[in-house]
């Protein structure tokens, strides 16, 4: 039987997701953000409230990374989300993490997360219910070392963080239990 709990944010898992942007001294900026998506093939929206560091900050220079955080740098990536670029102007700094310029889009790629996406800004959603950022995927960095003999992300090597929106924990995934579009193909023959 299942209790009643209430209005909760119940989608598990949410990744955990480090955004990275300059801003118009190209000064780097990272901030945590788990509400956010793929959208399309090539398009991803993060759920960024109007105002914040990053928001402004992809406002002026039309481009952010979206890195994967992992489990080794869980302390810098829940600082990140801890911290505001608006009120710590020296917040990347403290965590001694290290950033290159892209070399696809204007933002900066920080080089301890072992996945990147580098995209341009497509557009600001604002409505009365959500303030988003969507953008284009240009292009997918990945260590070596996360990848498999085929050149894919192998989540098991990963080690991505997960975040948990029931008890606001940190997770990470990795045991593969079954193959998309595979595992429910017997029950689409007919009777």
């Amino acid at each position: 039987m299942k209790k009643d709990l209430g209005v909760v944010r119940a989608v598990y898992p949410m990744p955990v997701l480090m955004i990275g942007t300059y801003d118009k001294d190209e000064k780097v900026n990272v901030m945590n953000v788990a509400w956010g998506q793929i959208a399309s093939m090539d398009k991803v929206i993060l759920f960024i409230g109007k105002g914040k560091k990053t928001w402004l900050n992809i406002q002026e220079s039309k481009a952010f990374t979206v890195a994967l955080a992992d489990r080794d740098h869980m302390a810098e990536a829940d600082f990140f989300g801890i911290a505001s670029g608006n009120k710590m102007p020296d917040k990347f700094e403290r965590t001694g993490l290290h950033a290159v310029k892209s070399d696809k889009v204007h933002a900066p790629v920080i080089e301890e997360f072992p996945v990147v996406m580098e995209c341009e800004l497509l557009e600001f959603a604002e409505t009365e219910y959500i303030s988003g950022v969507v953008g284009r995927i240009v292009n997918v960095k990945a260590e070596e070392s996360v990848l498999d003999e085929e050149g894919k992300v192998d989540p098991a090597r990963l080690n991505a963080l997960l975040f948990d929106n029931f008890r606001s924990g940190y997770y990470t995934a990795g045991e593969k239990v079954g193959q998309a579009w595979g595992e429910g193909m017997p029950l689409m023959k007919e009777d």
